[in-house]
């Protein structure tokens, strides 16, 4: 079978034991743990947002770490620290929890700029600087990192740098009545966290996996479908700042490892308009008639697909 489709039918199998009605998240978490790169969370409170990170983890046999976003979390909070050991007689590097397979950053957008610029270095280089000295990061390492929506109280909208960083954004809904229904019937009476543990999967070679990729292929008429989207949402009267180099990259990876998942050999424009609703609407700047208008990222983001003409 294909590493790919092999990878997210196991991780929906393992996560879907423990997070209920979330198959769609979840293969967006698996193709970014493929891609290496970050996801963004967004809802409210009390979706699973936690528990489905621990599980992530879990199941990949990883470190999971959290931070707790507040106002006063300071970059030391996150990176770690140069403390005193009195048996060395000298300063010893105390990692941060950033030192982890999955970094669970929850309600991010409750800490404030200079905190929040701390974990771009993370995000991007994958090492951290603390008093000149760089750590590398785990091969592995992947941000989970969880939003409010922005009316809520006590919130510092990320800068667009940082929302460039992250390579998904989901936005989380509530729950159908019959997954509520499930929820309430396996979790009742037990805590849904004490059941993470046992969820693992089989050693995996995400090596494997990751070069799986490589054999999907992506014609020039489909990049030049991507970069036309990425023409169009620059333009987009409701739009002033569009989708970036690193975004054009972020929506072909996306759809190459979502061509590998279904078991295809080559990308089709439907495999990126899978992903599109993933990758475009975190990274438009909406200009201020818009949010007036009410228009937001998500319908911006239809139009961009409905009027950019599909190659053959």
């Amino acid at each position: 079978m294909n590493a790919l489709v092999d990878f997210e039918q196991r991780l929906q199998q393992e996560l879907g034991a423990v997070v209920l009605g979330l198959q769609p998240v979840i293969q967006a978490l698996a193709i970014a743990v493929v891609a290496r790169g970050h996801v963004l969370l967004q809802g409210a409170p009390g979706l699973g947002k936690t528990l489905l990170s621990k599980s992530l983890a879990g199941s990949l046999r990883g470190v999971f770490k959290r931070v707790q976003g507040t106002s006063d979390l300071m970059p030391a909070d996150i990176t770690g620290v140069h403390a005193f050991d009195a048996e060395q007689r000298q300063f010893v590097f105390r990692p941060g929890p950033v030192f982890a397979d999955v970094l669970l950053v929850d309600e991010i957008n409750r800490a404030g700029p200079k905190t929040q610029s701390a974990l771009l270095e993370a995000m991007e280089e994958r090492q951290v600087t603390v008093d000149r000295q760089n750590y590398p990061l785990p091969d592995n390492f992947l941000v989970v990192a969880t939003q409010n929506p922005r009316e809520f109280e006590g919130t510092f909208p990320l800068p667009e740098s940082q929302l460039d960083r992250f390579m998904l954004r989901v936005d989380l809904t509530y729950p159908s009545r019959e997954d509520e229904l499930a929820i309430i019937a396996r979790y009742g009476s037990t805590d849904a966290h004490a059941r993470v543990e046992a969820q693992q999967l089989p050693p995996i070679d995400l090596t494997a996996v990751r070069q799986a990729v490589e054999q999907v292929h992506v014609a020039p008429e489909l990049s030049g479908y991507v970069i036309d989207l990425a023409s169009a949402s620059r333009s987009h009267a409701h739009v002033s700042l569009g989708l970036s180099t690193r975004g054009v990259l972020a929506l072909v990876r996306a759809a190459r490892i979502a061509a590998g998942m279904r078991g295809a050999e080559f990308v089709t424009p439907d495999d990126v308009k899978q992903v599109a609703p993933l990758v475009i609407p975190h990274r438009l700047m909406l200009a201020p008639e818009a949010l007036l208008e009410g228009v937001t990222e998500q319908t911006i983001t239809q139009q961009l697909l409905d009027r950019t003409p599909v190659p053959r």
